[in-house]
């Protein structure tokens, strides 16, 4: 009898041993999902020609938006020595340094350069020269090989700093080949990984054939060596991929299998596994039956803001209007429920960023990311809002908010300058006048397009 009670003590303690390693486990889990274990601050791969250490520039007179949504500074001062910003407040409180070029910007708003989470160069060689100018200091190209960039790289006009991915990962057979890195199990993933890594790539972007082991591995992989992942899903589960470590999530349409009955989002995913056109119209067919009030989105949205990921909506490229081609009442609701989602998130407390896509239909070429600040407005973010999630918000999507994201003294001199006021209008951030790329003007933008 006496020997049952120790064995029978014995084994409820190691059952106890046991369930809180597998708790301590699954908390460690959950917290490496949600953050890298080692996130580092990353840098471009381009090298952006550097402004003289001794020269002064002093930029006066403008309406400040700093970038993280504090309140607009009228008549500002921003001093800027070399390629950083020295100092910063309203003109009655900074000293111009004797011998400082100064430009005189009344009537004008200055910001923090533009950040892209979502670029395409697709063989457009002066497209990012073009983006530039347009006041995108930076952009993320989330599946493109490196070498893709080498023709705009050695050109003559200045580029936007590079935060370039590599090809996405993907399983056969591939939705897009030429921009894809097959991967078939764990090994090919580490591989890849640590290639692209040594490469100097910013990150990883994992494509929607991957299946969700290989998901993980990859955000493990990435993760051990301070890189953040981003992803296009549509038919693998947002919330399962959340769960399984990505950082952010590329196109509002990636949620939709993760807001859709289980039995209807397999359709779903089975046409698209059978064939890549089915996502065409098959996205807004399902965004069009989806129920943002559901107990199924309550607690997506939840998930979204507890693991801190970044929402990507890139509006402008899937946005469908009346009296657009081959467009009917479905195709316009279900873009207006993306977009609602889009709101949804962001009151939830949500990252949202902006991404361009390059090319989108309601937007002449290199008027896309102004397109999505204006579609973000439009689906009920305020124009501040709009403007940090493009700046501050994509700053720390990048990796890169010790650097760029805000007009602050000691951050890059990556400024934008555009006529009237963007807080009252957000179209005004199209009035292009003059852009800063670490410290140095970059030349007047053309005429803004629609």
């Amino acid at each position: 009898m006496m020997m049952r009670m120790i064995r029978g003590s014995v084994s409820a303690a190691l059952c106890v041993l046991l369930l809180c390693g597998v708790v301590s486990a699954q908390g460690r889990g959950r917290a490496a999902a949600r953050t890298p274990a080692r996130r580092r601050q990353l840098v471009e791969v381009n090298q952006v020609l550097k402004a003289d250490p001794n020269h002064t520039i002093a930029i006066v007179g403008a309406t400040l938006i700093d970038g993280r949504g504090g309140a607009p500074v009228r008549d500002s001062a921003v001093v800027v020595r070399g390629e950083r910003i020295v100092a910063v407040g309203p003109r009655s409180a900074v000293r111009v340094p004797a011998g400082a070029e100064v430009f005189e910007a009344r009537g004008m708003t200055l910001l923090p350069g533009l950040l892209d989470a979502h670029f395409h160069i697709d063989g457009d060689d002066p497209l990012p020269a073009l983006y530039l100018s347009h006041g995108v200091t930076s952009v993320r190209d989330p599946g493109q090989w490196i070498e893709a960039y080498d023709v705009a790289r050695a050109a003559a006009a200045p580029v936007p700093r590079l935060f370039l991915m590599g090809p996405h990962f993907d399983s056969p057979p591939a939705a897009y080949p030429s921009d894809s890195y097959i991967v078939r199990d764990a090994d090919e993933v580490r591989a890849g990984v640590a290639r692209f890594a040594a490469q100097g790539a910013t990150g990883f972007k994992v494509y929607f054939r991957l299946p969700l082991g290989l998901i993980r591995v990859l955000c493990e992989e990435a993760h051990a060596r301070g890189l953040p992942v981003t992803s296009h899903l549509e038919i693998v589960d947002a919330g399962d991929a959340i769960r399984a470590g990505v950082d952010g999530v590329e196109h509002a349409t990636s949620f939709g299998t993760a807001l859709t009955p289980t039995r209807e989002a397999e359709k779903y995913r089975q046409k698209v596994l059978a064939d890549n056109g089915a996502r065409s119209e098959g996205r807004y067919e399902m965004w069009d039956k989806i129920d943002l009030n559901s107990p199924r989105a309550r607690d997506l949205f939840r998930l979204i803001v507890e693991r801190g990921t970044f929402v990507s909506p890139t509006l402008a490229v899937f946005e469908r209007q009346r009296g657009d081609k081959e467009t009917t009442e479905m195709h316009v609701r279900a873009f207006k429920r993306m977009e609602e989602f889009v709101l949804r998130a962001k009151r939830a407390g949500a990252h949202v960023v902006v991404g361009s896509h390059s090319a989108v239909p309601h937007a002449e070429r290199g008027w896309a990311y102004q397109r999505e600040l204006e579609l973000l407005v439009e689906s009920g973010l305020t124009p501040m809002e709009s403007i940090v999630a493009g700046t501050w918000e994509n700053a720390h999507f990048f990796h890169s908010e010790d650097r760029l994201g805000s007009v602050e003294a000691g951050k890059l001199a990556d400024l934008l300058l555009v006529e009237g006021d963007p807080l009252a209008n957000i179209s005004n951030m199209r009035n292009v006048r003059r852009v800063m790329l670490g410290g140095r003007w970059v030349g007047a933008a053309a005429p803004a397009g629609r």
